[in-house]
């Protein structure tokens, strides 16, 4: 493990994510730095730790893998980070990510969850039999 103080731990971790949000690092190279400067560790010791094999982890960094999106939170939660989602910025624009950004704590005016969306994510399902007879393009046939 690092011998950096919690306080330098967390300026870096900042710094790396300021980074990244502004273009100017991948997120292999952002994992690989998070990795070397914070924990210190290998990459075998931190593929371990992360449950992954070295070979995955090698990829990730340098931008050749195809992490799961489990994978990826995995790692970054180590660093108590998660996965998001950031409006990219215009050509020429700073990154909206290096301002301050509200949480929300409610959902949007007007948002309405539907009743699929308690029941977590569905993989494979078929639309119902009157979708699917339906042609998808023109008046029919």
């Amino acid at each position: 493990m690092s011998t950096n103080s919690g306080e330098q731990r967390r300026q870096l971790i900042d710094e790396i994510m300021l980074q990244h949000a502004a273009g100017d690092i991948t997120l292999g190279v952002a994992i690989r730095r998070l990795r070397l400067e914070i924990t210190g560790f290998d990459q075998e010791t931190f593929a371990k730790m992360c449950s992954m094999s070295t070979r995955a982890l090698y990829q990730l960094e340098t931008d050749k893998g195809n992490p799961t999106l489990n994978t990826l939170d995995a790692i970054l939660r180590k660093f108590g980070l998660r996965l998001g989602l950031m409006k990219a910025p215009a050509p020429g624009q700073t990154s909206m990510a290096l301002a301050p950004q509200p949480h929300m704590a409610e959902p949007a005016p007007g948002y309405k969850a539907s009743s699929k969306a308690s029941g977590g994510v569905t993989r494979g399902s078929k639309p119902n039999r009157a979708t699917r007879d339906k042609p998808t393009t023109g008046k029919g046939r």
